[in-house]
């Protein structure tokens, strides 16, 4: 068993062969696995889960959970022949692995086992990022994480998640149109006030024009008025 997240492999399960055992017997320990993977206990929250995923981490797909896959690698020290026995065993085994058609084009394994198949010499050579492993039911080799994971599913999920966005910024699209046409109709239905408008149009009139103020007044202006007003009082009384 392997588990390294940080290479995007969560969990992995490996059987060797030295070319020693039949595809039968390869294939009755791959129904154990799937047996095991089925088994489940009450978790600390009371609920059922997969024993396996109380004993060790995993993602779960979006809307799928397979279980961990298997990986058999092959020490071509023995006698049997490894290629003849993954074909038999990929035929012993086909209900363990064989995905789901699914609308999008991909195919589905959930609670299925991702059974992969490898000799040790090409993955000395190259490595597990080398395309040297057979996913049962696929017809090329691939690195170990396109092997176990689903690369078609991928794609359409991203480009579901691609068309809903789109969908969402439509729908945001069509709430701004609807909201400038509402606020449109409200202005145009506003009663108008004509006075207002008469006024703003109305250009500014000059201020009145006040008169001429007269010549200062002063001490000596003011006794020859009250002089003045003296003698036509005088000329009234006579």
């Amino acid at each position: 068993m392997l588990t390294a997240p940080q290479d995007r492999i969560p969990l992995l399960f490996i059987e060797v062969d030295n070319c020693h055992e039949s595809a039968e017997e390869i294939a009755a320990k791959l129904a154990k696995y799937h047996r095991f993977f089925k088994r489940k206990i009450k978790d600390t929250d009371g609920k059922d889960k997969p024993m396996w995923r109380t004993h060790w981490l995993a993602r779960v797909d979006y809307g799928e959970a397979p279980h961990p896959p298997v990986l058999i690698v092959f020490n071509h020290i023995g006698a049997r022949d490894p290629n003849r026995t993954v074909l038999r065993l990929q035929e012993l085994t086909r209900p363990l692995w064989a995905g789901e058609p699914a609308e999008d084009g991909y195919s589905s394994y959930d609670r299925k086992i991702p059974v992969i198949a490898t000799g040790l010499r090409n993955l000395r050579e190259h490595g597990p990022d080398g395309p040297v492993l057979l996913r049962f039911g696929r017809t090329r080799m691939q690195p170990l994480r396109d092997a176990i994971g689903n690369p078609r599913r991928n794609a359409a999920l991203a480009r579901e998640a691609e068309r809903m966005k789109a969908q969402q910024a439509e729908y945001q699209e069509q709430l701004r149109r609807a909201a400038e046409l509402k606020r449109a109709e409200h202005e145009a239905g506003r009663p108008v006030c004509r006075l207002r408008d008469e006024v703003r149009q109305r250009p500014m009139e000059e201020p009145p024009a006040f008169p001429e103020a007269g010549p200062p007044v002063t001490p000596d202006a003011v006794r020859a008025v009250r002089g003045q007003d003296g003698r036509g009082g005088g000329q009234s009384r006579a």
